[in-house]
């Protein structure tokens, strides 16, 4: 049995995406973080950095000892190698993954949140805006560049990359970005964005909040 600890953000989005991308049954269980759940003793036996998505792996295959795994992408890995899925098992389209992976940790994932967290400061502050924004411009550029050359992230096929990078593009709209200078992106993302599991995965992750 998988179970899926989540609430409707960008990082609970990629697990629900792989989820349903991989056809494996889950149970989806809302973790409030508006009403602060996320810090209770329970949650924080599971994911001690008090932070959705945990997933967690009661599967005969594991030995009868249950899997607990936290970060969005480390969630990705385990289940695209659990199955043999969306992730290369060796060579450069594998090593081109990560590389994707690594830059969306290091660079696209830090620049969304620091723009979503920004636009909640009251009173505005139109400067650190100005700042954040552009740092998205920037990491969006280089998606642009490397859209360009491949429909894909991380190449010519579909994989945890793209399921990486939507999560927060997702979001695009909440942070007053435009995608309208990025061509590449713009076409990447309604292609992820029309793929049936990722329909469901949405619609499963905004359900958590009504």
């Amino acid at each position: 049995m998988l179970e899926l600890f989540a609430f409707t953000t960008p990082n609970s989005l990629k697990a629900s995406i792989v989820l349903e991308e991989l056809g494996l049954e889950y149970q989806l269980i809302p973790v409030n973080l508006r009403q602060g759940e996320q810090k209770s003793e329970a949650f924080r036996a599971l994911n001690p950095n008090a932070k959705v998505p945990v997933l967690t792996d009661r599967s005969t295959e594991t030995g009868g000892e249950d899997i607990v795994l936290s970060e969005s992408a480390a969630i990705l890995v385990y289940l695209a190698e659990k199955t043999g899925q969306l992730l290369a098992k060796d060579g450069l389209h594998r090593a081109k993954v990560f590389e994707q992976l690594f830059f969306h940790a290091s660079g696209l994932s830090p620049a969304f949140l620091q723009a979503f967290l920004v636009n909640l400061q009251s009173p505005p502050q139109p400067e650190a805006q100005a700042r954040a924004l552009s740092e998205v411009e920037r990491v969006l550029g280089v998606l642009e560049h490397n859209l360009e050359q491949h429909p894909y992230a991380a190449g010519e096929t579909y994989s945890i990359a793209d399921i990486a990078h939507f999560g927060w593009i997702w979001r695009h709209q909440a942070i007053g970005i435009s995608l309208a200078k990025y061509p590449s992106v713009i076409r990447w993302y309604e292609d992820v964005s029309a793929r049936p599991a990722v329909v469901t995965a949405i619609n499963k992750t905004l359900a958590i909040t009504q």
